[in-house]
C-alpha cells in the first residue's frame, strides 16, 4: 500500500455552521480562518450549499474568500467544494483568476458535482444531470484557464495563470479517485461517507483505502499526488467538556438526518461518535484515534474541521490551537516547529 511523502499539510475547513445569522456566521468562520493562520495552519477551505442554512451557510465561497483575503497574508484559501453543475463556468473562470490575483496566487479550488437532489432544480437542472454537466463545465474552466479561445474566439482576462494545477475533485468512488487521478488534479476525500449495505459497519478508512489506490493508479507519472483529508475533529482541555459539546452537536445532527426521512442506527454519544465518523476529546484522545485511521498515513494534506460537533466559537479558536500545537505534529505535520506561537485563546460557553 503505497504511502505519500510527508510532511504533510495541516487545513481548516468549515462548512459555516456556527449557531448564529448569516452575517455572524461569516464574521466568525473568517476570524476562525485567521486564527488558523496564526498558528501556521497550512490551508483553510469553505464549502458551498444553496439554499438550506442547516446544511450549510454560503452559498458564495469565492465572494467570501476574497473577504478573508484581504484580512491574512500567508493562509492558502480553497473551495471545499464549488458545486461546478450549479455554476456558469466561464464565471467561475473569471472569478477564480481574479480572486488568485487578489489572493497573491493563494487560491485553491475544489470541484465537485453536488449533493442535495432539490437543490438543483431552482438552477434548472435535474440532479441526474450532474455528472455530463459537470463534465462539460469542468473543461470549459480549464479550457479557460489555460488560454483557449472561448466562444466567438474570446481569452479570459485576467489570465487563468497555473490555476489548473490547484484543481481538486472530491469524490466518494473509486471512479471518482481514478478521475482525480488521470487529471492530475489533487483528490479530495470526505470526513464521512456512506456506508455500502453489504458493509454497514466498514471503518472509514476501508472506503477510502480504494478511492486513494485508485488515485495513485491513474496519476500521470512524474505527477506529485496530492490527496487532502478531512476529518470531523474537535479537541478541547477537558475530555467531558469535549464529549458534552459532541453530543449536542450531533443529537442536533441527528434531528436533522431524521427530518429528512433518514435513518440514524445510533443513540448513545459514543455510538453516534462512531456513525459520524467524529475524533473527539483531549489531544492524547484524537491523537489515537487519528491514528487507528489507515488512511490518514497516504495523505498530503491533514484537514480538519468541527461539524457535526459545531461548539460555540470560543471552543472552536482554542481546539484549532491544540490541533497546531498537540495533534498535527504528532500525525507528521513540521508546521508548529516552524511557527511562532501566539497568544493563546480561553475557551468560554
Amino acid at each position: 500500500m503505497t504511502r505519500t511523502d510527508i510532511p504533510k499539510k495541516l487545513g481548516f475547513f468549515s462548512r459555516v455552521l456556527d449557531q448564529a445569522d448569516p452575517a455572524t456566521r461569516y464574521r466568525l468562520v473568517a476570524e476562525q480562518i485567521i486564527h488558523a493562520e496564526a498558528f501556521g495552519f497550512d490551508t483553510a477551505w469553505v464549502a458551498q450549499h444553496h439554499f438550506n442554512g442547516d446544511e450549510g451557510g454560503l452559498p458564495a465561497p469565492l465572494v467570501f474568500l476574497a473577504d478573508v483575503a484581504a484580512r491574512t497574508s500567508r493562509i492558502r484559501l480553497g473551495t471545499g467544494v464549488i458545486t461546478l453543475p450549479m455554476e456558469d463556468p466561464v464565471r467561475v473562470a473569471e472569478d477564480t483568476a481574479v480572486l488568485d490575483l487578489l489572493s497573491n496566487g493563494r487560491l485553491e479550488v475544489g470541484f465537485g458535482t453536488g449533493g442535495t437532489p432539490q437543490s438543483f432544480l431552482p438552477f434548472g437542472l435535474e440532479s441526474s444531470d450532474r455528472g455530463s454537466v459537470y463534465a462539460r463545465h469542468l473543461a470549459t474552466v480549464r479550457n479557460a484557464w489555460a488560454g483557449r479561445a472561448l466562444a466567438g474566439d474570446n481569452y479570459l482576462y485576467p489570465a487563468g495563470g497555473d490555476l489548473g494545477d490547484r484543481v481538486w475533485q472530491a469524490t466518494f468512488s473509486v471512479g471518482g479517485g481514478e478521475r482525480a487521478g488521470r487529471d492530475g488534479d489533487g483528490l479530495m476525500l470526505s470526513r464521512t461517507q456512506p456506508r455500502p449495505a453489504e458493509t454497514p459497519k466498514a471503518e472509514l478508512w476501508e472506503l477510502q483505502n480504494p478511492i486513494i489506490d485508485a488515485y495513485l493508479a491513474a496519476l500521470p507519472e512524474g505527477r506529485a499526488p496530492r490527496i487532502l483529508g478531512s476529518r470531523s475533529l474537535f479537541v478541547a482541555d477537558d475530555r467531558k467538556e469535549a464529549l458534552h459539546f459532541a453530543e449536542i452537536g450531533l443529537n442536533r445532527s441527528v434531528e436533522r438526518f431524521i427530518a429528512n426521512g433518514h435513518k440514524v442506527n445510533a443513540s448513545t454519544t459514543a455510538e453516534l461518535i462512531k456513525a459520524f465518523d467524529v475524533h473527539v476529546g483531549t489531544p492524547d484522545d484524537v491523537v489515537a484515534s487519528l491514528k487507528a485511521d489507515q488512511s490518514l498515513a497516504r495523505v498530503t494534506d491533514l484537514v480538519f474541521q468541527v461539524h457535526s460537533v459545531d461548539p460555540p466559537h470560543s471552543y472552536i479558536l482554542r481546539s484549532l490551537e491544540l490541533i497546531a500545537t498537540e495533534v498535527a505534529p504528532a500525525l507528521g505535520w513540521l508546521g508548529a516547529a516552524r511557527n511562532s506561537q501566539p497568544q493563546r485563546h480561553a475557551a468560554t460557553a
